[in-house]
């Protein structure tokens, strides 16, 4: 007999139940197959051969039939005289997908309905030497239809029902479970049952230490004056001891189950977001002792303070956060579920995107409301790497029910969450839900989707009472309780509490969708500015190398049917084409079609963030949608599933730097300014060159200026007059350089036309690669401009460059760090040199 027992607590025992001990069947079936906790169904058929690859090609479609069945898995479970012994025996879950019975040598102890809480129960009454755990996963489509037909169907735009094989049956709204697997127009349908996360068997006696919140009271430069609050089962006192980076600064005897201990902080040191400072981290301990240990927590904690500023202005009202009383330009992306099998997300994926925020200048990343509340590790690493969060509670794009038992679910579900993610000092706002105010107000085109006018005058009553039983109540009322006064915004995008979000509203944050959904012009960016831009964004699909993953050569067409399928959004395909014939020369192959695709979604991106960042301290926020996929497609993201940044992501480490060049077109002429954020003021020397593509300076003029936190300083009107008397706009580029001190250079090129219009030559790109400090180096060089320079590895989808799509001037030569696993060698056999050039089909000068 064996026993895994982890003593991580003193006299109070843990044993992880999870592991590759279980084993799973379709419910009623005799055939037991191997199992993985934390897991999911999907998974672990595939695991055992029973289906194909999910993402691959599409075998989603012939995967819909795994949600309509119930699932069962179960384990033995050998527990050792000391854990068993103990006075109470608790099994935990801290996630289980959806509906869920659990049973314990066959007695029936639990059932459960919602993704996003955890549950325990004590076991110490039926618990033996030698047991039998076993949890039932019934199908949540079928649960869903059911409660649907108990009820009015209600508005859920993403919900695929249809691949599902159930008509136009939406009901994801029913069921506390995370939207995306029901589809979006990014995403496939994989609705999904498992124990998806941590399970454990819990033992202690007299004390069980429950959650800590540390909250701050008072700090200056000298001391922070802190409270651990603590929360405990006790039947005797115990002492609670406080350690800070393992050094007791207090201990104190506690008597009741919710005890606050005291203690400070000398000199500290403070959170700052990713830009602003050091994201100073301090590891909290609380251990609790009689004789001996008994429990503990530890977590690191962050010292800061939040504020978000809604002052009455000239212009309306402002909305940006302010960090230690700095008010910070929000630089980031909406944030989605990292795959659809929430358990294949392991620790370096997610500090993969977190670092790719933290490496393209991100400061802010915002949990969309339709995916999951993340996993410990994902805010860990936000706050180790400065990245504030905007949290969602799970809700988007729907209407829901109001009954009693869905909102005391609801309440329980937030409580669990908030008291989970209250210590990160990452986390800057709780948002009620993603578009729903908008989506349930009267019809508008720039203002409500008019979902309220599909209903009579009592079903709208009740629709809407359970809104606002929800977000105007439930929700802020638990962050109210058990957070120390951190900041609750009812819905994105509104205009405040009551005030809809809408242009004529100058409040609050907004969504922009009129480039893509509206096919506005890239331009209209600048005409579309809010106080807070919280989605926006245009598509493309991954590159050549990433779609071959998934695809074999008879797909490679948008229009072929694989391709179709991996582009969720209806009008997506004939979008993309439709703007590159706006700027750009259609290409005639499938692999041009995706790097023009990349460089164009590279393009609007600038243009938006170069209009909102022009705007500072009228607007104080962009976040694009989205960074990342769950899946291969045709989507939003500036990375795709498989982690490589699309052009897009390149082009954004670019806007988001600290300071950057903006151009605005006024009466007078080409205004060009200096934008800057960061809390340093900086020295530094401009330049400004009008060239040819060949290499000919036609015009320039450079100065020195100083630049102030949050500032946008003018440096230059170039006239009409000016530019037209240098010749042809099509056969020119405007340069912009800044050198501050002790920094690396920063430019940008600025083209009088659209890329489909330049008269650009055929140039000559060479390369050489090698080794320098162990990393392997690419040189690049160009005779005559090259334009959106893209490296990639032949057969190499994994492969990084320090930078990519970037433009090569004549005669310059630039070294690029390759940051994959590949050796010299192996580079140089393998690199491949595209450019906008190659795909504009002999469109291009001959001189």
């Amino acid at each position: 007999m064996s026993f895994s027992v982890n003593i991580s607590f003193g006299q109070n025992l843990s044993m992880d139940l999870g592991g590759a001990q279980w084993k799973f069947r379709q419910q009623g079936q005799n055939n037991w197959l191997p199992a993985q906790v934390p897991g999911t169904v999907h998974t672990d058929l595939l695991n055992a051969g029973k289906i194909e690859a999910p993402y691959y090609r599409l075998n989603e479609h012939d995967q819909q039939w795994i949600d309509k069945l119930d699932w069962e898995y179960e384990r033995k479970v050998a527990i050792s005289p000391d854990l068993l012994n103990k006075q109470h025996l608790i099994l935990s879950f801290k996630g289980l997908d959806t509906y869920a019975k659990v049973f314990w040598n066959g007695e029936q102890i639990l059932e459960t309905d919602n993704m996003f809480r955890e549950y325990e129960v004590d076991v110490k009454h039926i618990a033996k030497a030698e047991n039998t755990l076993s949890v039932v996963f019934d199908s949540p489509t079928r649960k869903g239809m059911a409660l649907l037909a108990d009820h009015y169907a209600l508005p859920a735009t993403n919900d695929q029902s249809e691949l599902g094989g159930m008509g136009d049956n939406k009901v994801s709204i029913f069921t506390r479970k995370a939207g995306y697997h029901y589809g979006w127009d990014w995403g496939p349908r994989f609705v999904t049952s498992g124990i998806w996360r941590k399970v454990s068997l819990e033992g202690w006696d007299s004390t069980k230490l429950e959650h800590v919140y540390i909250r701050q009271r008072k700090r200056n430069k000298q001391s922070a004056s802190l409270t651990a609050d603590i929360n405990l089962q006790s039947l005797k006192a115990v002492t609670a001891k406080v350690f800070v980076n393992g050094e007791l600064v207090k201990a104190q005897q506690i008597t009741e189950a919710n005890a606050h201990v005291d203690f400070t902080i000398s000199k500290p040191q403070l959170w700052w977001p990713n830009g602003m400072g050091n994201p100073h981290l301090y590891a909290v301990k609380v251990e609790l002792w009689n004789d001996q240990l008994i429990d503990s927590w530890e977590e690191k904690v962050g010292l800061r303070t939040v504020r978000w500023v809604q002052d009455p202005d000239k212009e309306g009202k402002s909305f940006y956060v302010e960090v230690n009383g700095k008010a910070v330009f929000s630089k980031g992306a909406n944030y989605i579920p990292n795959d659809l099998f929430l358990t294949e997300v392991d620790q370096e994926r997610y500090a993969h995107i977190v670092k790719s925020a933290k490496d393209a200048n991100m400061n802010m990343l915002r949990i969309w409301g339709g995916g999951i509340y993340e996993n410990d590790e994902f805010y860990a690493l936000c706050d180790q790497m400065g990245i504030m969060v905007w949290q969602d509670f799970m809700f988007a794009c729907s209407m829901y029910p109001g009954d009693e038992a869905f909102l005391a679910n609801v309440k329980q579900e937030a409580i669990d969450n908030v008291i989970r993610l209250r210590n990160h000092p990452s986390i800057v706002m709780w948002c009620g839900n993603n578009e729903i105010e908008t989506a349930w107000s009267e019809w508008d085109e720039n203002k409500g989707w008019g979902w309220k006018q599909l209903y009579n005058a009592e079903q709208r009553k009740e629709i809407y009472k359970a809104y606002d039983d929800i977000f105007h109540h439930i929700l802020p009322e638990v962050v109210d309780e058990y957070t120390d006064n951190d900041f609750y915004w009812h819905s994105s995008p509104s205009a405040g509490f009551e005030q809809l979000a809408s242009w004529e509203n100058t409040s609050g944050d907004m969504h922009y969708w009129g480039v893509w959904h509206a096919e506005h012009p890239f331009e209209d960016f600048k005409n579309y500015i809010p106080r807070f831009m919280s989605e926006y964004g245009f598509q493309s699909f991954p590159d050549f190398n990433a779609v071959k993953r998934f695809t074999t050569e008879e797909d490679w067409d948008i229009e072929s049917e694989v391709m179709a399928s991996h582009q969720r959004s209806g009008i997506g395909n004939l979008r993309i084409k439709s703007y590159m014939e706006m700027y750009y020369q259609l290409p005639d192959n499938f692999e041009d079609m995706l790097y023009v695709g990349q460089v164009l979604q590279a393009k609007a991106t600038e243009m938006a963030i170069e209009a909102h960042r022009n705007a500072m301290p009228y607007c104080m926020g962009t976040l694009y949608w989205q960074i990342n996929d769950c899946w291969p497609v045709a989507s939003w993201s500036s990375m795709d599933s498989y982690g490589n940044w699309k052009a897009m992501h390149y082009k954004v480490q670019e806007m988001y730097a600290p300071t950057i060049f903006v151009t605005e077109e006024k009466e007078e002429g080409l205004e060009i300014a200096l934008v800057h954020d960061s809390p340093e003021g900086k020295k530094g020397r401009w330049s400004m060159e009008i060239l040819d593509f060949y290499g000919k300076v036609l015009w320039s003029e450079k100065g020195r200026t100083q630049l102030k936190f949050n500032q946008r300083k003018s440096i230059a009107v170039l006239s009409p007059e000016l530019v037209k008397s240098l010749g042809a706009t099509s056969s020119m580029v405007l340069n912009l350089k800044w050198e501050a001190e002790k920094e690396s250079a920063i430019s940008r090129n600025v083209y009088f036309e659209f890329p489909k219009a330049l008269d650009l030559p055929k140039p000559k790109v060479k390369t050489a690669v090698r080794e320098e400090g162990g990393k392997v180096m690419v040189d690049i060089s160009t005779d005559v401009w090259a334009k959106d320079v893209f490296l990639s590895l032949r057969d190499n989808d994994d492969d990084h460059f320090s930078r990519n799509y970037f433009d090569l001037r004549a005669g310059e030569k630039l070294t690029v760090e390759y940051q994959g696993e590949e050796s010299v060698e192996d580079v140089e056999k393998q690199l491949i040199v595209k450019h906008l050039q190659q795909t504009m089909n002999n469109k291009i000068s001959q001189k």
